[in-house]
């Protein structure tokens, strides 16, 4: 009742700056997080949710390990919200956080760790998504937020559009970082089953909408508070914090999922015939992430365009052993041949997520896809009807070395977009952003 109580008198923005053109350093980050600590009153336990090393551009990393300085003791418990990821390795810890002691971090077992708060009624979930799907929806989350004791849960984390939900982060980071195969499954369906295009950049979607009530009506006692910012970059490239809000509602993220549409969405005037995409081996080993390359630039495409993909680190399909076999199995399909897929075969309607992820990896036939991969065959990536290309080959031809973010002109006269991490953005040429707006 006591933690009931504090919630209803938080509701609030605790701290927000931030603008297009705005650089916060490490000094800002600290004051902007201290001023929040310290208005929030003293805590006793405290649990961090930070993103793992797929988000490491996020400062996520950074800021639990301030977040650390300033509770020493007090932050015992550190849970890096895989999903359905692999675990962290002791060297992406040491990278990501710094001083912040291993023997603090947990790891999240998404099949068997999560306890379940309450289901979201299957007319709700019918009515949000205009009828494409009907099922219950259950919040889980890992135990140990529901059982450990904090007094506070510091969910730490980027907002940048995603595939799935519109705009990552909030109680995404929650309800999927620290969920349960059931609730993961059925979320990433239903964002599928929506349209991806029609969720894409967007804080409200009918995914958002069922992880409020879940919010709202399950998960009102979790002492969460959110410590969002949004990532840019300058005109060399460099990477940069635009904002940083911190809050407990849903108001702190809509500030900021509206600085990071401003700051993350490239919007263009014409579709592109051919872009280039980068993904840094350290942070992409599947194409589980890897298709964040198509995810985030198939808006900008145009029909009959192609994207390559230098993937150096890429090894497997799913990081999940399930995952990745089914991926194998059924490939990348267009929308209706997976969702005829789902309905039979019960496999895939157990491992919803997968029959997602197989629709947002397809062209739906309008433009291809050429992997490069450092350490898959040309018969493994041909399997999943993408094309291969000889990554050797192809990283000679567009060197990321030498190519800028944006438009380039190769010595042959070719025109390319190159895009050196599609997690940090979205693109879209405007008529087809504006003809999936109101889908």
């Amino acid at each position: 009742m006591v933690v009931t109580v504090l919630l209803e008198a938080y509701k609030m923005i605790w701290f927000e700056k931030g603008a297009a053109d705005a650089v916060l350093n490490e000094r800002d980050l600290k004051r902007g997080l201290s001023e929040a600590l310290n208005s929030i009153g003293p805590k006793k336990k405290v649990l961090a949710v930070p993103p793992d090393f797929t988000r490491y551009h996020s400062m996520a990393g950074r800021l639990t390990e301030m977040a650390w300085e300033y509770y020493g003791e007090k932050l015992r418990d550190v849970l890096p919200a895989l999903g359905t990821h692999a675990a962290m390795t002791a060297g992406e810890i040491e990278k990501m956080f710094g001083a912040v002691p291993a023997s603090l971090f947990r790891v999240h077992d998404w099949r068997k760790d999560v306890v379940t708060l309450g289901e979201v009624p299957a007319s709700y979930l019918e009515k949000v998504s205009g009828g494409r799907v009907n099922y219950t929806w259950p919040a889980q989350v890992n135990r140990l937020l529901l059982e450990g004791g904090h007094d506070l849960i510091l969910s730490i984390g980027q907002v940048v559009p995603h595939e799935v939900i519109g705009m990552a982060n909030y109680n995404k980071n929650i309800f999927v970082g620290t969920g349960g195969p059931e609730g993961i499954n059925k979320s990433h369906y239903l964002g599928a089953a929506y349209g991806m295009e029609a969720i894409m950049g967007r804080a409200s979607s009918p995914v958002r909408d069922v992880l409020n009530y879940a919010s709202e009506h399950f998960a009102a006692d979790l002492p969460v508070l959110y410590v969002q910012t949004v990532i840019g970059r300058m005109p060399d490239g460099e990477l940069v914090v635009r904002g940083l809000y911190i809050g407990d509602d849903e108001e702190c993220f809509m500030k900021a999922a509206e600085l990071s549409l401003e700051v993350n969405f490239q919007m263009l005037e014409q579709p592109l015939r051919k872009v280039v995409v980068y993904l840094d081996p350290e942070e992409f080993k599947s194409t589980w992430l890897g298709n964040k390359s198509i995810y985030r630039s198939r808006m900008a495409i145009a029909d009959g365009g192609e994207l390559v993909v230098l993937a150096p680190g890429l090894k497997e399909f799913g990081e999940d052993g399930e995952i990745d076999r089914l991926i194998r199995k059924y490939g990348y399909l267009t929308t209706p041949e997976i969702l005829k897929a789902v309905e039979e075969n019960t496999e895939l309607q157990e491992n919803l997520s997968a029959a997602a992820h197989l629709i947002h990896g397809s062209t739906e036939g309008r433009f291809r896809v050429t992997y490069c991969p450092g350490r898959l065959s040309r018969e493994e990536i041909e399997s999943v009807n993408y094309q291969f290309a000889s990554l050797e080959e192809m990283t000679a031809r567009y060197d990321p070395q030498n190519l800028k973010e944006g438009y380039n002109t190769m010595p042959d006269g070719e025109q390319i977009y190159y895009i050196s991490n599609p997690a940090l953005g979205l693109w879209s040429w405007k008529e087809k952003f504006n003809l999936n707006k109101d889908d």
